[in-house]
């Protein structure tokens, strides 16, 4: 009999199951738990929405506010600033002015009867110069004479009034006598000027200085919406603030409009210079009244539009601008208000029956992703499994948790260590056994092979030296001299791999030993066909090093870059230091390089590509660096040349 209610349950996969038995219990909770939050959040929501109606409605009143505020101080601090631009100008052309008359004066010292000549050069030079649009520069006497003037020049104005009836003339030479040397004053007077087109008075400024050689007063004269008054620009950009304010939407059908305390509407959207101070609203209350009066606060009234069937309530937020006596105001309905909360009913309402589907959906989908984690890693490890036991011990099952899982990949990942460690030890063992073999190959070989080697070398030797040059046995004897030193050469390598030294270290200038290497090397019957580029870095320390061990690796590795080059090829030696913890010595030709086979092997006793060699250069100089405790590589690439990089350590370590 089975243990769970229904039969085919026990037929089911995991993620079957749990969906079963997890999905009801996620449902269910959510089915409760969103009807009560509904039904509380609806109550909440006619309270919650009306608060930040409400809000919104004095912040947008505030922000209002602060726009008018702004474009009041942009305009009263841009005006105050070009005013001040404007009176730094006109001073400059007073000084200028002045200037010119001392340079002038400065001449009649010499010749004092050029009187006339000068005033006219200066009377010319003032007339060249204008200000805004109608501006000018002239000058009068203390008199009252025009000295210099655009088209009144020698006229007598003392008695000219302004458009106040104020004797402005007078009271402006009067502040020129009394004034000190290089004085500069200002007058500001009403002035309208008909030959202009003016059908009323502008305000002119007049900056003046007096020059009493001359009996001279220079004035620069301009009218001030000419200079730093620009009531157009003004306008249209009050018209701008407006129709900004005028865009903004309040709810559906709300706004903002501003009033005086006349009642007159200023901004509006469609009823713009209307007094509206007796108005009321359907109960009979003068509301407009109401808020002038008040100027600041809030507001409930019924309001029935002409399209509309009955009154609905509107409430209004509104704040005083002082600087223009205006009344800012933010209105909407409270219907519009309440139709967000009763929107809000239904969706919460639909929510509450979509969200369980949601949910169900998503608990689905985090099931099936919950059992896919817990079944990825087993056929993860099957695959690992499968290859180790294809014999690829390197291959280590992802840790990726802490569970029970994690624990075995753990425990399988150390168990493939350690047979790879085995199998390393063994290779260690049999690499050693090899090296016991041959050294004792290599002391019977020396032994066996070195003293008839000896003899043959000798009586070669002797054959050589009776015989002479031009007889044709003279070739065979040399050939057998050549190759029993070729004999010896390979015993003395296998001795010398088989029984490597421990270097005697002392300390080295690196950059010395390689010159003197390679000062020797390139006389060297295989380096003729190359030539040798060295690049040192000077900042190399002392090391400590065996020399004649280091001597015999660079000879070694710069034979072999010589038998890899072509003729007239390069072999470039560099030295620098290896951030801080090394040297590094590279030995680069331009030979056809080695391929990606070879070069696993390239360090192994034995192989070589050479028709000659014993292949046991390399593998030698891999000891010798090893001891040293460096490190040796190689880079190559087929057609383009090899690279060996040699790095030794500056400080080591003792064992």
């Amino acid at each position: 009999m089975s243990r769970h209610p229904f039969s085919f349950f026990n037929n089911l996969k995991i993620r079957w199951k749990m969906l079963v038995i997890i999905l009801p219990l996620v449902v269910v909770p959510i089915f409760l738990l969103g009807g009560t939050i509904g039904f509380i959040a609806t109550n909440h929501a006619y309270k919650g929405l009306t608060d930040t109606s409400k809000a919104d409605l004095d912040h947008m009143a505030s922000f209002t506010l602060d726009l008018l505020k702004g474009h009041y101080r942009q305009f009263e601090v841009s005006r105050e600033d070009k005013k001040r631009l404007v009176q730094q100008e006109m001073n400059t052309l007073v000084k200028l002015a002045r200037n010119q008359i001392n340079q002038q004066q400065g001449a009649l010292a010499l010749n004092p009867s050029d009187l006339q000549r000068s005033q006219q050069a200066v009377r010319s030079s003032f007339k060249k110069v204008s200000i805004g649009r109608s501006g000018y520069l002239f000058a009068l006497t203390t008199k009252g004479v025009l000295a210099v003037h655009p088209s009144r020049e020698g006229e007598n104005i003392i008695d000219s009034q302004d458009e106040e009836g104020r004797f402005f003339i007078r009271e402006l030479i009067e502040k020129a006598r009394d004034s000190d040397p290089e004085e500069i004053l200002y007058a500001i007077y009403p002035w309208k000027n008909e030959s202009l087109g003016d059908k009323r008075s502008r305000d002119k400024i007049v900056a003046y200085s007096y020059c009493r050689k001359w009996d001279w007063i220079v004035a620069a004269g301009g009218y001030l919406d000419e200079t730093y008054e620009n009531p157009r620009f003004e306008k249209n950009a009050l018209d701008a603030l407006a129709w900004q304010i005028k865009s903004k939407r309040v709810g559906k059908t709300g706004y903002i409009y501003a009033m005086t305390s006349a009642g007159v509407l200023t901004i509006h959207p469609d009823a713009e210079g209307k007094n509206l101070l007796s108005s009321r609203d359907s109960n009979g209350r003068a509301f407009i009244a109401e808020m002038v009066a008040n100027k600041n606060g809030w507001i409930h009234y019924p309001w029935k539009n002409p399209d509309e069937k009955k009154a609905r309530m509107k409430i209004v937020r509104y704040r005083y601008f002082e600087p223009w006596d205006w009344i800012i105001a933010v209105g909407s309905y409270e219907d519009e208000f309440y139709e967000t909360a009763n929107n809000l009913k239904w969706q919460i309402a639909k929510y509450v029956l979509l969200l369980p589907l949601v949910v169900g959906l998503i608990a689905t989908v985090l099931l099936v992703w919950a059992s896919k984690i817990l079944t990825d890693p087993i056929h993860k490890m099957m695959t690992v499994i499968r290859r180790v036991k294809q014999g690829r011990l390197d291959e280590r099952m992802p840790v990726n948790s802490h569970d029970e899982l994690g624990e075995m990949a753990i425990s399988f990942n150390r168990m493939t260590m350690m047979l790879r460690k085995n199998q390393e030890l063994e290779a260690t063992l049999a690499q050693q056994g090899k090296m016991a073999s041959l050294g004792v190959l290599s002391s019977g070989v020396a032994h066996e092979i070195n003293n008839p080697l000896g003899v043959i070398l000798g009586y070669a030797g002797h054959l050589e030296k009776k015989i002479d040059k031009d007889d044709p046995n003279y070739t065979f004897i040399s050939e057998i001299k050549r190759e029993s030193k070729r004999c010896k050469k390979i015993v003395q390598n296998l001795l010398s791999y088989s029984r490597t030294p421990r270097p005697v270290l002392e300390p080295t200038n690196i950059n010395r030993l390689l010159h003197q290497i390679f000062d020797f090397a390139e006389n060297h019957s295989d380096l003729f066909h190359v030539t040798i580029v060295r690049d040192f870095a000077p900042d190399i320390p002392v090391l400590p090093v065996d020399m004649d061990q280091l001597r015999q690796v660079s000879i070694n590795l710069l034979l072999n870059a010589a038998s890899a080059s072509p003729k007239d090829g390069e072999i470039l030696v560099s030295s620098r230091l290896d951030h801080d913890e090394y040297v590094r010595i590279e030995i680069s030709d331009s030979g056809e390089g080695i391929s990606e086979e070879n070069l696993d092997k390239i360090f192994e006793p034995f192989f070589t590509t050479k028709t000659r060699g014993t292949g046991l250069g390399l593998a030698i100089t891999k000891q010798i660096i090893e001891m040293h405790q460096g490190e040796i590589f190689i880079k190559s690439e087929v057609g383009k040349g090899t690279t060996v990089v040699v790095r030794l350590p500056l400080t080591r370590e003792e064992y």
